[in-house]
């Protein structure tokens, strides 16, 4: 009809997408988007600044415009986006601001300093801020709970050796052995009493617990307290030797800040000077990971290239960018750069000896924690961008790799094999973070979709036994739980991915789509929050997020409900919400690093997913048109 406005292509979505993807791509072939978490990791690099006593002016107004733009209308800060007040958080933002020079008078400080008295004051924070304070005398030592550097000393079979913790726990614990048992007091230059809560003061001599531990940790006081420490100082050296074994290519230990920063505070405490090869390596490392732009200057608590890169190129692949284009050619070659060599070095080796095979790590260089996660993934992405012969060498090494990391459950966990020892929940120490990697569904269903692409039946032993942990692991309700993205939308997406690659569960793929379908928004998008961690009723719980509602509509299209009404909803969710230079936004946190502590926004995810999900539509759309016309032609 004249004068009618033409209906836009729905598929004009997906090439914006692809078009924008593209232009992101480094020309070495990876991606890499930020790796968004809270102001602790800006406000700590402030502190481990000026205890090793380096130059702070270069990032004194970026990191101070930084914090201060992250601060919420109430005076506080929080762990993701539009949670809570935490306590810990803003303790180390206000004290970082102080440090920068924020006049305590001023009103963001006074809206802080509020907050800090509101829940509790200092003695109420968690045990990693009670450190960082007592490195500068602003908290006493005898309130931290012990970490003695003896446990370097300890057998496998003996709780509390060192690998009994998660490979990240592991790589912070161990130097901060060195930290604690040592109790180092340097000038911060500002003191912050007001962050105690007036009659609380007593309180921070006191070590929290409870149980048969708490008996351990004050017999460990009393034996601090003694003069002559047989092995403590042997034991410290030794842990010192097993930190330098440990740094990485670029400087960093684990990739991840925290067992970085710690290892270099350890060291200096040992007596490193800043020139030495390790520690000027460790300083000048930092450089990769810092971000510098309106929003001020910020430290990454780690990098994502390769989780980021394998995605990108399976929603290129889906999206219908052939295997020879020059964007997937350049990442399949940087992706098969990246594998990790045979006889690298690795902790995963302690509880797995022998085994050949190697996977691929999260960032650039953290070479000796390769993760399954990662490496099913990039097995998928090599299957579905790359020439087959061109990839075939590494996917037969990661596949070995990957079955021999396998636990004693059938299931899988991120970084080792076996990693369960819960005891570890009961140290004083234990108030934040996840202690162990114990096996868990979403990376477990990335294992069972890796085996089924190399053509794995599910009656194969290894598969069945993975299918068997799915089933007893789906909730009542149909969803499964989200170890490394948020959380219940994440974890039945990863799910049901898993059961329809390997044909097999289409019961437990039915109840899933049910749920997802029960928890979609009115406006067709799904959303949920770091709150379900915290309380399983907030499942499937919150605004309508990018990420998201892609999983949750991906999830639709492969329990073969992607032309019913709930998939196409959210299709138009994410096209009508699709910014005009083809990505999307989303400032919630979606992804996951230590359920209930500590959370992530993967700038990529709004974009990636989303591009996945359209791409999914179209192919089926295709599918359908070529269906029609070879129906015709018989006709």
């Amino acid at each position: 009809m004249r004068g009618e406005t033409p209906v836009a292509d729905p598929h004009d979505a997906l090439d914006r997408a692809v078009a924008w993807l593209l232009a992101q791509q480094d020309p070495a072939g990876w991606w890499s988007g930020e790796l968004e978490t809270n102001v602790t990791m800006t406000a700590e690099q402030v502190l481990l600044y000026r205890f090793l006593g380096l130059d702070l002016e270069s990032i004194r107004a970026g990191a101070r415009h930084h914090i201060l733009h992250e601060q919420r209308a109430d005076g506080s800060w929080a762990l993701f986006y539009d949670g809570p007040a935490d306590l810990s958080t803003t303790i180390e933002a206000y004290v970082a601001l102080k440090v920068l020079g924020l006049a305590p008078e001023s009103d963001p400080m006074r809206r802080a300093l509020a907050v800090i008295h509101r829940l509790g004051g200092v003695t109420s924070a968690r045990v990693f801020t009670k450190i960082w304070l007592a490195l500068f005398g602003l908290y006493p030592w005898d309130g931290v709970p012990s970490l003695p550097p003896e446990l370097v000393y300890f057998p496998l079979w003996m709780p509390f050796n060192l690998y009994d913790f998660a490979c990240w726990a592991r790589g912070t614990v161990a130097p901060l052995t060195i930290v604690v048992s040592q109790r180092p007091v340097r000038e911060l230059g500002v003191r912050v009493d007001e962050i105690v809560v007036p009659g609380t003061e007593p309180e921070r001599h006191r070590v929290r617990g409870k149980g048969w531990l708490m008996l351990i940790e004050r017999a460990q006081k009393l034996y601090e307290r003694l003069p002559w420490q047989p092995l403590r100082a042997r034991a410290q050296r030794k842990v010192a030797q097993w930190i330098v074994e440990r740094q990485e290519f670029d400087g960093s230990w684990g990739g991840i800040q925290p067992p970085w920063v710690y290892s270099l505070i350890a060291l200096a405490l040992q007596g490193y000077p800043l020139d030495h090869p390790v520690m000027r390596k460790g300083i000048e490392g930092f450089a990769r990971f810092e971000i510098s732009d309106r929003r001020g200057w910020r430290f990454q608590a780690c990098m994502s290239p390769v989780w980021d890169t394998v995605w990108a190129m399976r929603a290129l692949a889906l999206a219908g960018v052939a295997r020879d284009h020059p964007a997937l050619a350049r990442a399949v070659q940087w992706v098969l750069d990246e594998q990790i060599a045979d006889d690298a070095p690795g902790d995963w080796r302690v509880k797995c000896p022998g085994r050949v095979g190697n996977g691929w790590a999260f960032e650039f260089d953290n070479d000796a924690y390769p993760d399954i996660d990662d490496t099913t993934i990039v097995v998928l992405a090599l299957l579905e961008a790359g020439d087959p012969a061109r990839v075939r060498e590494a996917v037969e090494r990661a596949t070995t790799w990957t079955l021999a990391m396998r636990s004693e459950n059938g299931a899988w966990g991120a970084f080792d094999r076996d990693n369960t020892r819960a005891l570890l929940y009961d140290m004083p120490f234990s108030d934040f973070g996840a202690m162990i990697d114990p096996p868990t569904e979403d990376v477990t269903a990335h294992a069972v979709e890796m085996l089924a692409a190399l053509g794995y039946a599910p009656a194969h032993p290894v598969v069945a036994r993975a299918l068997a942990y799915l089933r007893e692991t789906q909730r009542a309700d149909g969803s499964w739980f989200g170890r490394w993205g948020v959380n219940f939308i994440y974890g039945t997406w990863c799910a049901i991915s898993a059961l329809a690659a390997i044909g097999s569960g289409d019961d437990m793929i039915a109840r899933g789509a049910a749920w997802l379908c029960t928890v979609q928004n009115a406006d067709g998008g799904w959303g949920e929050t770091a709150y379900s961690y915290h309380d399983e009723s907030f499942a499937g719980i919150g605004v309508s997020t990018p990420s998201q509602t892609a999983w949750a509509v991906n999830a639709l299209q492969l329990a073969g409900l992607g032309q019913g009404s709930e998939a196409q909803r959210g299709l138009a969710f994410l096209r009508a919400r699709q910014r005009p230079d083809g990505t999307w936004d989303e400032p919630q946190f979606t992804g996951t690093g230590f359920p209930r502590d500590f959370y992530l926004n993967y700038h990529l995810y709004r974009h990636v997913f989303p591009t996945m999900a359209l791409a999914a539509d179209r192919h089926a759309a295709v599918q359908e048109i070529t269906a029609r016309k070879e129906q015709l032609s018989r006709s």
